[in-house]
């Protein structure tokens, strides 16, 4: 789903991929930032597909690149689980006594071989600079960004409210970091536009072309504007349509379909 915030995010990452390409001082990153449900992963993420779609373009036949990387910040994260996620994604193996200092050693230097141009970490917000481990963690991103030539591009749940830019190191990244927040849709033209763009998606046999569309206003009252809860509605009420052998998505059958608590208690 196209959304602005998708749009957005896109174009800011591609221009500081391009503007960090040849930098020979601190990079700039990028920091999506919103309530959850709003679009934050698919945001990065499709960043992400267009980044290495392009590489694979620009160097077919070519398998010794890794143009993305994707990581998830653990909970109650250390400097160690951090860097052990960045080999897990690279598939490189972590011994129990391997060190920190050795597990950053082999990072950066397959990532630096590999040419990497686009580093992804999601959940940001599970980093709390008021403790030593999340400032631990801090630091370690901020030497994975100083030693990797690469692109730095955050998401998490209102970090810009958790205390991220507080303090020495807040300051350090609020410097350094464009934020990009997101939020629930309005309804608006846009959401308007969207609805149809998931209708056109469907393969439902019996399905009338324009009756989902009719359900726009609804559709933005039940999930009061989350993409997430839009996203996770209509593909739930298409299984049921398949399964059930109706093969149309009718206003009852969305009726039926429980949503997260936060969309139903509004």
């Amino acid at each position: 789903m196209a959304t602005s915030t998708v749009q957005h995010t896109v174009t800011c990452g591609r221009r500081l991929t391009l503007l960090n390409r040849h930098a020979v001082s601190t990079r700039r990153g990028l920091i999506v930032s919103g309530p959850a449900g709003t679009g934050k992963t698919t945001a990065i993420t499709q960043l992400g597909r267009a980044r290495e779609l392009l590489d694979r373009a620009r160097h077919p036949g070519v398998s010794d690149r890794i143009p993305v990387v994707y990581i998830t910040v653990p909970s109650a994260a250390t400097a160690r689980m951090v860097a052990v996620e960045f080999a897990r994604f690279l598939g490189l193996p972590v011994r129990v006594r391997s060190n920190i200092t050795d597990i950053l050693e082999t990072v950066c230097g397959v990532l630096t071989d590999a040419r990497v141009g686009l580093v992804l970490v999601d959940e940001l917000h599970n980093i709390s600079l008021t403790t030593r481990s999340g400032a631990e963690v801090s630091d370690t991103l901020k030497y994975f960004s100083e030693r990797i030539p690469a692109t730095f591009v955050y998401a998490g749940i209102n970090v810009e409210r958790a205390g991220l830019f507080d303090g020495t190191r807040g300051e350090q990244i609020a410097g350094r970091f464009t934020l990009v927040p997101t939020a629930p849709l309005p309804y608006n033209t846009e959401w308007q536009g969207l609805v149809p763009t998931l209708e056109d998606s469907l393969r439902l046999h019996d399905d009338k072309a324009g009756s989902l569309t009719a359900l726009d206003r609804y559709l933005h009252d039940r999930t009061v504007g989350m993409i997430g809860s839009l996203s996770h509605l209509i593909r739930g009420a298409a299984l049921d349509a398949i399964l059930t052998g109706s093969e149309k998505i009718t206003k009852s059958g969305l009726n039926a379909i429980p949503l997260d608590h936060s969309s139903e208690s509004s």
